[in-house]
């Protein structure tokens, strides 16, 4: 369907439910894997290469033709009691809020080098980051990325059903390289909702590729509208 044809669909919504007349378009939470399966070097490609696809011309033209722009911010995850939010939340509309945000996450120091992977904890963390977000939105995405399957807390399917429920889209990144291969386990157990998705890096060396086109690929989906939209 057309961008007109999903603009105008927004609008419907919008008029439908008051109260969100200032929402954004998307929230985005981006929950990056910090366990101990990732050395020094992989945790630079991967923060370097999420800051890098913020300062990408690609990702500013998408984010430009959001009606409302994005709200976006970064944690951090390990294990079962290991989350953080390293940014505060930040509405995005032009390229310098994009290359502000991506000077953050370049400065986010890294929590945690020594623990187990906690997935569900990781989303329960992640749902808890979006209630405080400043702005009501038309859609509410969890960006989860990780090298490996849940090993240490709540089971992630029964989070990402319950995130679902509530109107959230839960996205995986996986990052190949471990055994047993974690493709499987995001597919099967991690990802949730409207046009829900697993994207692939072949290794870290390939998550600078993989999380531009992530990123594009959740911010053009204008018809994946929350189910409950935001009061």
């Amino acid at each position: 369907m057309s961008r007109g044809v999903a603009a105008r669909l927004a609008a419907c919504l919008i008029a439908a439910f008051p109260g969100t007349a200032g929402a954004c378009a998307l929230q985005l939470v981006l929950a990056m894997d910090v366990s101990g399966s990732i050395n020094a070097r992989e945790h630079a490609l991967q923060t370097g290469g999420l800051a890098a696809a913020f300062e990408s011309e690609a990702l500013a033209n998408a984010v430009a033709a959001l009606e409302g722009g994005m709200l976006v911010t970064f944690t951090q995850w390990s294990g079962g009691s290991r989350q953080r939010q390293m940014t505060s939340w930040r509405k995005v509309t032009k390229p310098e809020h994009l290359r502000a945000f991506a000077a953050e996450i370049r400065a986010a120091p890294r929590e945690w080098r020594n623990f187990s992977t906690a997935i569900g904890e990781a989303l329960l963390h992640a749902e808890l980051v979006s209630r405080g977000a400043p702005l009501p939105c038309l859609r509410r995405v969890i960006d989860v990325s990780g090298d490996g399957v849940s090993n240490e807390g709540r089971p992630p399917r029964a989070i990402a059903d319950g995130l679902e429920a509530q109107g959230f889209t839960v996205n995986g990144l996986v990052i190949r390289g471990a055994d047993p291969d974690p493709v499987e386990h995001y597919l099967s157990e991690v990802i949730a909702g409207p046009g829900a998705f697993v994207e692939v890096a072949e290794d870290f060396e390939d998550y600078p590729r993989a999380i531009l086109r992530k990123l594009l690929r959740e911010i053009d989906q204008p018809m994946m509208v929350s189910e409950a939209p935001p009061q």
